[in-house]
């Protein structure tokens, strides 16, 4: 009988929703009912945690857990035995300094003596010791915003997404501190069979990330463009070309990536190219 493999996620939180689609979207069938502790994948040797975010790093080290999903703030703050094996691309945000809009803050010399409110001691030590600052942390969890205006501290260092939380408690970001996204953290040295099964998921996973940065382009073109139309776009490794009913005329299907495709549109369309339909991939795998 095979041992699965444990993945803790977490509970309730920014990162479960994406977590769990990104699970479902590699393929693994699962229920994960309200306050529901632990499922089990129906299709796949895998048995879902579902734990706080700040506990994830300990239950991984402690090898209750064999991976985990967490942000990549809460590894660094955790400094535990955790080894980062995959970045996931979802829940990207920045743990930055900010500090009362009515501040004039004229750099980083402005944060000597002050004091900082934050759930991040660590990291925040290691940014002051970087840059030879001395500064008082006091670590508070949750509500790390309303520190300045109530006197508990000159500047906070917290999670920013869109700055929208800053704004509405009268502060202003000044520094980035870290970027982070989440990640797929596991237990140093796994046993072989666990290490397989991670790996499989791992590939799994890849499928659909390269899946959602890519679309598959079908456009019709002169004979005499394709060379110049499969020069912008080559596709994964050669577009395929069949030809039309339509003499001297051709089908090109290639693969291109969504950041790169706005910025070609206009060169494949001066090259001759017509009917161009662009279509979501669900899985890609090279």
């Amino acid at each position: 009988m095979i041992t699965p493999l444990r993945i803790a996620i977490q509970k309730s939180g920014r990162l479960q929703e994406d977590s769990l689609k990104l699970l479902k979207e590699s393929g693994l069938h699962f229920s994960n009912g309200k306050d529901q502790l632990k499922t089990q994948a129906r299709n796949f040797p895998i048995e879902l945690l579902f734990l706080r975010d700040d506990d994830i790093p300990q239950y991984v080290e402690d090898q209750v857990a064999d991976a985990g999903i967490v942000g990549e703030n809460v590894l660094i703050e955790k400094q535990k035995k955790n080894e980062l094996v995959k970045r996931l691309d979802f829940a990207k945000c920045r743990l930055s300094i900010a500090v009362p809009r009515s501040e004039n803050y004229t750099g980083i010399s402005y944060l000597q003596g002050k004091n900082i409110a934050t759930s991040y001691p660590v990291i925040v030590q290691q940014f002051l010791d970087k840059h030879g600052i001395q500064a008082g942390i006091h670590e508070i969890s949750g509500s790390v915003e309303i520190a300045p205006g109530i006197g508990l501290a000159d500047a906070i260092c917290d999670i920013v997404s869109t700055g929208s939380t800053l704004l509405s408690n009268g502060l202003k970001e000044v520094e980035t501190v870290i970027q982070s996204e989440a990640v797929l953290i596991a237990t140093p040295n796994l046993p072989s069979d666990k290490k397989q099964i991670l790996d499989k998921l791992i590939f799994r996973i890849n499928a659909v990330q390269s899946a959602k940065n890519n679309k598959y382009i079908l456009l019709n073109c002169p004979n005499e463009a394709i060379e110049k139309i499969t020069s912008v776009i080559p596709g994964m490794k050669s577009p395929t070309i069949m030809p039309l009913s339509r003499t001297g005329w051709s089908s090109l299907h290639s693969v291109v990536d969504e950041n790169d495709f706005w910025e070609k549109i206009d060169l494949l369309k001066s090259f001759g190219a017509e009917g161009i339909l662009v279509i979501p991939i669900e899985k890609m795998i090279a």
